[in-house]
């Protein structure tokens, strides 16, 4: 290597620092993050169908 990539290399070199937490944890979260936004949508199904009976009121135009 020469001496200019070694001068490179060590002024851009910067400290690591350890995950807050164990690798495993964020999968985690995201696999919660995600259940919970599943759980979110899951509870909007059949809204649509409880207002069936309202399509009828209005123009018969629909909308204006």
């Amino acid at each position: 290597m020469s001496v200019v990539a070694s001068a490179v290399l060590a002024a851009v070199r910067i400290e690591e620092q350890p995950l807050p937490v164990s690798s495993v944890v964020f999968p985690l979260i995201a696999l919660g993050v995600f259940a919970l936004l599943g759980l979110v949508a899951w509870s909007y199904r059949d809204v649509a169908n409880q207002h069936k009976g309202a399509a009828g009121h209005g123009s018969p135009q629909g909308h204006k």
